[in-house]
């Protein structure tokens, strides 16, 4: 499949190679393997370095991955049961900042947590992964499986696996089986004030 994205700046191409896609080989991933993406996104910045979030993973085939699996939502659990491994990334709410004696709310925690996702997602491509980022799954339940405290909130599920053909996709889904492109920079970027034109 050719990619149609094309960057209006000069940019490595591994930012417009990576993309999500929801069909994988069903290709299992060594726990080193899957380590080497988790390392990555241990190295993301966060503010102070707080490094407020934690990866609990399952890859497929262990005890670990049901519990996880079970609590995405239908339209995530039909195209993800083929990849090799689930990533649920939470982050602290509260930290101890510099200074502090006692935690206080963290308000960058989902930003930062965003930042180790982005570093996830750059190194699967880096290494001939894909990682696909979902927000459909139950809170309450996927809290439960995974023993979280009450200082943790879920940013997101990844589904990581070898990318696949689009014809394991239901029909409507594999229409959509394609890298998706960006609204225009100038209609994201502004100088000096939002919305300014330039």
């Amino acid at each position: 499949m050719s990619n149609p994205r094309q960057s209006a700046h000069p940019i490595d191409p591994l930012f417009i190679e990576r993309w999500s896609p929801r069909a994988f080989t069903e290709e299992a991933i060594t726990e080193s393997q899957l380590m080497s993406l988790l390392e990555a996104a241990r190295w993301a910045p966060s503010a102070y370095n707080i490094q407020p979030w934690r990866f609990v993973f399952a890859r497929r085939g262990t005890d670990a991955w049901t519990p996880i699996f079970d609590s995405l939502v239908e339209f995530n659990r039909m195209w993800s049961q083929r990849a090799a491994a689930l990533v649920v990334i939470v982050s602290a709410r509260e930290a101890l900042f510099p200074g502090k004696t006692e935690p206080v709310p963290n308000p960058s925690h989902a930003f930062d947590a965003g930042a180790a996702w982005a570093s996830l997602a750059f190194q699967a491509q880096l290494s001939g992964w894909s990682a696909h980022a979902m927000a459909g799954f139950d809170a309450d339940r996927l809290r439960t499986a995974i023993a979280l405290p009450e200082g943790y909130a879920i940013d997101t599920v990844v589904a990581v696996g070898r990318k696949g053909d689009p014809a394991v996709l239901p029909e409507g889904v594999r229409a959509r089986e394609l890298p998706s492109d960006r609204r225009p920079l100038a209609d994201s970027a502004f100088e000096g004030r939002f919305g300014a034109q330039g």
